[in-house]
C-alpha cells in the first residue's frame, strides 16, 4: 500500500482542492501521511499570487527530497499552471499538472517511479472550463468547512495573475452546492464558508450569489459565512439578507487594495474610494456587531508618498476592523509589471509596517468593545486545557475547558484582550 502526503500554499480555495485530492487518494487505497512525514508520493498544490509563494514552492520541494530522495513529487496549482517549465527544472520533480489536469490527477499516473525528466501536462488557461468540486476542513475538528462554489475570474486587475492561472469565472450548480453542503453537515460540521476566486461573481443560469445564500440558509447548519466578496458585488439584497438571517455570520472581508482613486484606476479596480466608503458605512449601519476586514496592497507602481498618505487616511477614517496587508510583488505577464514609477523595496516595507500597525490598532479597538459582553463561539481546537474558536463576527476566542468535543455553539463572556488573537473569555457560571 502506497502512502501520500499533501501540502498547500495560498488561499482557502486551494486548501479545499487539496483536501479533495487527498480524498481521491484515500478512496484508491493510499495511506494519507501528515506533511513532513516520509511518504511514497508528495503532492504540492501551489499558489502564485506573490513572489514569495513561488520561492516557497521551490524550498518545499527541495526540503521533501532532502529527507526522502525517493519520494515521487507532483506539483500542481496556480504556479504550475503559470510556470510549468520553471517547476520542471527543479531537481526531483516528477509530474507537473495544470489547473484542468489537477481535476484528473489519477489519470496521469501510471506508476510512481522516479525519472530523470519531469512530465508536464498543462493546457492553456483559456481551456480551463471544468469545475473542480471541492470542500475541506479549516482544522482537524469537525466544526468549520470551506465549500467551493465558484472558480476563475473575469476581472482584469493589472497586478493579478489569477485569471491567467484559473481561467474565466464559472460556478457550481445550486443542486451540487446543496449536495456538497449536505455532505459537510452529515460529517458533523457546524459552519460552512462559501468560497471561490471571486465568490460574489457567482452565476449559474438564473441563480446569483444571493440565491445561494438563501438556499444554504435553509440547511440544518449553525452558521454560513462568506470567505470574501468584492465591494462592487455587495448588493442591497445581500445586505438585507445578512441583516435578517440568524445563520449568516456578521463578518465581511472586502478587498480594498488602495484608498487612492488614481491608484485604483491604474489597478483597474471596479470601484472608487467613495463607492467603497458608502458600502462599508451601509454595512455598519445595517448589520449588528459586524466585523469588516480588507486587503490592501502597498508599493504598487506609481504609488507616491501622497498616494499612500491618501490610503492611510482613508483607512484610518473608515470603520474597518482589520487589514491583510500585502507588499506589491512583480508578476510576469501582468500589465502592472511594465508600469513606470517602481517603488523601492525599502518603501514597500515601511508602508506595509505602517498599515500593519494601523490594523493592530483597529483590531484592538474592535475587540475592546466586546470585553464584558457575551458572544457565541464555535469551538475549533483544544490544547492544554484551553478551547479556541470563532465568534460570528470573527473574533478568535480562547477559554478554559474542553467544549470542543460537544461540537456546538458555546456562549462565553469576553474578559480581556491585548489586541492580538485570541481574546480571553470565560464560560458563564
Amino acid at each position: 500500500m502506497k502512502s501520500v502526503s499533501l501540502h498547500t500554499l495560498g488561499c482557502k480555495l486551494n486548501y479545499s482542492e487539496t483536501s479533495t485530492i487527498g480524498k481521491s487518494f484515500s478512496e484508491k487505497g493510499f495511506t494519507l501521511r501528515e506533511y513532513g512525514e516520509p511518504a511514497d508520493i508528495f503532492v504540492l498544490n501551489t499558489c502564485s499570487v506573490t513572489e514569495n509563494a513561488d520561492r516557497e514552492c521551490r524550498q518545499i520541494v527541495r526540503s521533501v527530497l532532502r529527507k526522502n530522495p525517493d519520494t515521487y513529487v507532483i506539483v500542481t496549482g496556480c504556479y504550475a499552471q503559470l510556470q510549468p517549465d520553471e517547476i520542471a527544472g527543479i531537481d526531483g520533480v516528477d509530474l507537473v499538472l495544470g489547473i484542468n489536469e489537477k481535476l484528473h490527477l489519477m489519470d496521469y499516473i501510471d506508476n510512481f517511479e522516479k525519472r530523470d525528466l519531469s512530465c508536464i501536462y498543462r493546457e492553456s488557461h483559456e481551456k480551463a472550463t471544468d469545475f473542480f468540486e471541492a470542500y475541506s476542513a479549516d482544522t482537524d475538528s469537525r466544526t468549520r468547512a470551506f465549500l467551493k462554489i465558484q472558480d476563475g475570474c473575469n476581472y482584469k486587475c493589472s497586478f493579478c495573475t489569477i485569471p491567467l492561472a484559473r481561467g474565466t469565472s464559472r460556478s457550481l450548480s445550486p443542486e451540487k452546492i446543496l449536495v456538497n453542503a449536505q455532505k459537510i453537515i452529515d460529517a458533523g460540521y457546524r459552519e460552512i464558508v462559501l468560497t471561490g476566486v471571486n465568490t460574489g461573481d457567482y452565476s449559474f443560469e438564473n441563480y446569483r450569489l444571493i440565491d445561494i445564500l438563501k438556499l444554504t440558509d435553509g440547511l440544518d447548519i449553525d452558521r454560513i459565512r462568506l470567505s470574501s466578496i468584492e465591494p462592487n458585488l455587495i448588493t442591497d439584497e445581500i445586505i438585507s439578507f445578512a441583516k435578517d438571517s440568524e445563520k449568516f455570520c456578521s463578518h465581511f472581508h472586502i478587498p480594498l487594495q488602495s484608498g487612492d482613486n488614481e491608484i485604483l484606476r491604474s489597478m483597474r479596480r471596479r470601484y472608487n474610494r467613495e463607492q467603497y466608503r458608502d458600502t462599508i458605512l451601509k454595512l455598519k449601519e445595517n448589520i449588528k456587531d459586524i466585523c469588516i476586514g480588507a486587503d490592501v496592497i502597498v508599493g504598487y507602481p506609481g504609488e507616491t508618498d501622497g498616494n499612500f498618505q491618501n490610503t492611510l487616511e482613508f483607512i484610518n477614517d473608515l470603520p474597518l476592523n482589520y487589514l491583510h496587508v500585502f507588499s506589491y510583488s512583480e508578476r510576469r505577464n501582468t500589465d502592472a509589471v511594465n508600469l513606470p514609477g517602481k517603488v523601492s523595496i525599502r518603501d514597500r516595507k515601511l508602508r506595509s509596517g505602517i498599515l500593519r500597525r494601523l490594523s493592530d490598532s483597529k483590531r484592538f479597538e474592535f475587540y475592546s468593545g466586546y470585553i464584558g459582553k457575551r458572544l457565541s463561539v464555535l469551538p475549533e481546537s483544544c490544547k492544554d486545557g484551553f478551547t479556541e474558536g470563532l465568534t460570528s463576527n470573527y473574533i478568535r476566542v480562547k477559554f478554559s475547558g474542553e467544549s470542543l468535543t460537544e461540537n456546538r455553539l458555546v456562549n462565553v463572556k469576553l474578559t480581556r484582550t491585548d489586541g492580538v488573537k485570541p481574546v480571553f473569555a470565560e464560560l458563564p457560571d
